[in-house]
């Protein structure tokens, strides 16, 4: 594919959309003085809400990160007061990656201010279109992830 302008180029409005919902998120997370949550971290966060203590390996496939990039996030995050890394008793070269307290209560004012944030974002937009935009963010996510595992 060629493009001429830079709105005609999927890639160039998927950054542009990150970056300026990333910056909206940061925003309202400081107005909501839980700055420590970072919108890189909301993937973790997110996964260990459902279910603290994962593996990091079992960590990783949640968020949908490799390896390499969830440790620099976890140590991060760790470096926030949001999670601590524990060993795995059952598996010596494993550890369990747990919420912190803080970790924990900022749950709910992170979910407020994601939500007030993408209503805001997606204001105006069908409920059918933004199903069908995360159906091909999910299958881009996909094509992505089976090209780099080959």
């Amino acid at each position: 594919m060629i493009f001429e302008q830079p709105d005609e180029c999927p890639f160039y409005l998927v950054s542009r959309v990150t970056l300026q919902v990333t910056s909206a998120l940061k925003k309202g997370m400081a107005a909501a003085g839980i700055d420590a949550v970072k919108p890189a971290y909301l993937g973790v966060l997110l996964c260990l809400w459902a279910e603290d203590g994962r593996k990091t390996v079992e960590l990783a496939r949640c968020a949908r990160l490799e390896p390499s990039s969830l440790t620099g996030l976890l140590d991060r995050m760790e470096r926030d007061g949001l999670i601590f890394r524990a060993p795995d008793p059952r598996d010596r070269r494993a550890h369990r990656i747990c919420l912190t307290e803080a970790g924990r209560a900022v749950k709910r004012p992170a979910e407020a201010v994601t939500a007030q944030v993408l209503a805001r974002v997606f204001d105006g937009v069908a409920a059918r279109d933004l199903a069908r935009t995360m159906d091909v963010l999910q299958q881009v996510l996909t094509n992505i992830e089976e090209a780099n595992a080959s």
